[in-house]
């Protein structure tokens, strides 16, 4: 809950951030070009200090030199990553997008939980809304706008015991007009954040259109756009997090489809030479899937299960929903429409959801009983585990 000055000191230290990244990302690509090793952090903080003292950028000086020598780290783990291949090859930081910074130096930092305030160099004391109670030790502190409004992320560190995992093992289903199907018959419903703010975000889309670019009236325009698309967000992240919250404390070991997201909403549109089939019926598909937040999902599941102590095992889509759980009989013929199952062979009739999610427990029993055969407990090579050592808190 910044003052107005501390709104534009905190918008003008973003943009000192992302002008070091993109000057930083052209001089390595320049030296790319040329034939010459790209720098390193080192020298990357050499010229910093000449473009702080520099008659062309004076002002990088009033921001506080911290955050920028981090944007330096960051570009530096990222061009990391891509020679990994773990990522793509960094791109230049536009403005009005991600804008953020971060203060990776504790000593530097204050916090009072007590009276609801932090202390950043060069901001002051900052009036916070805490989310959650900040426990631990306190490592760095990254600033960030979403939607108009800024928020404050404290990471901490401290010890923790390892967690007992409480709970047997579910299979889960995911599906359009089931988000989430387990395997012992209960299921959440769809939320359909998108779906319920289409209308009103499409209005405000046909209204941005008919502004002129970059007048006052359009940025009221795109401001009112990025409002409803952080409302969208929001309400994801939140109806995700209550979901993947009640699963990993109330299960020890959590089996979900490996599911390609990315492949499953890909465009059927094609090409001039071969148009797609189906197109529009495709999009509808696509925009339902992506609604829905499955790999996030999945995600948080990940470490929030290895929070507690427990395993999340990703098993082949590939059948599940095709097999009988009784008699193990696999047709198309089984699943006759998108909600009944009933078996060619012995009979079994059943949700097909419930009986995707039985399978996919029984896929990942057997695939964790073959991974930790010979082992206490070790991670699966189908099982994602979570570092759990520090644990971070938001404000």
């Amino acid at each position: 809950m910044p003052t107005g000055e501390q709104q534009r000191q905190m918008r003008r230290f973003a943009g000192s951030c992302r002008f070091v990244f993109n000057k930083a990302l052209a001089l390595q690509k320049e030296r790319f070009d040329r034939g010459e090793k790209k720098l390193g952090y080192a020298g990357l903080c050499k010229l910093l200090t000449k473009w702080r003292d520099g008659v062309e950028t004076p002002w990088l000086s009033d921001a506080p030199v911290h955050p920028l020598q981090q944007t330096l780290k960051d570009l530096e783990r990222a061009y990391t990553n891509f020679f990994a291949k773990r990522a793509a090859f960094p791109r230049f930081k536009k403005k009005g997008q991600s804008e953020s910074f971060r203060y990776p130096d504790p000593k530097q930092i204050k916090l009072d939980q007590g009276n609801n305030r932090l202390f950043l160099p060069k901001l002051g004391w900052l009036r916070v809304r805490f989310s959650r109670d900040v426990l631990g030790a306190v490592r760095n502190v990254t600033v960030s706008q979403s939607g108009g409004k800024w928020f404050v992320s404290i990471q901490t560190e401290r010890e923790v015991e390892q967690p007992v995992p409480q709970g047997g093992a579910v299979g889960i289903d995911m599906g359009i007009a089931r988000f989430a199907t387990l395997s012992d018959g209960t299921f959440y419903a769809p939320l359909g954040s998108f779906k319920r703010h289409e209308v009103r975000l499409r209005k405000a889309q046909q209204a941005m259109s008919r502004k002129v670019k970059f007048s006052s009236n359009w940025k009221k325009g795109k401001s009112r756009i990025q409002k409803i698309h952080a409302r969208i967000g929001n309400a994801r992240r939140d109806y995700l997090h209550k979901t993947s919250t009640a699963i990993s404390q109330n299960h020890a070991m959590v089996c979900i489809e490996d599911l390609q997201v990315r492949n499953m909403s890909k465009s059927a549109a094609g090409t001039v030479e071969k148009p797609g089939r189906n197109v529009r019926a495709k999009s509808g598909l696509n925009k339902a899937i992506l609604d829905q937040g499955w790999f996030e999902f999945r995600r948080q599941l990940d470490y929030k299960l290895a929070w507690n102590g427990g395993w999340l095992v990703a098993v082949p889509p590939q059948y599940t929903s095709r097999t009988c759980p009784c008699c193990g009989h696999v047709s198309a013929d089984n699943r006759q429409t998108q909600a009944q199952f009933l078996c060619v062979a012995c009979g079994f009739e059943e949700n097909a959801d419930v009986v995707g999610a039985i399978n996919v427990l029984r896929a990942g029993h057997a695939r964790f009983a073959c991974e930790v055969s010979g082992a206490a407990r070790p991670p699966a090579a189908g099982t994602h585990r979570s570092d759990s050592g520090a644990a971070g808190c938001r404000a």
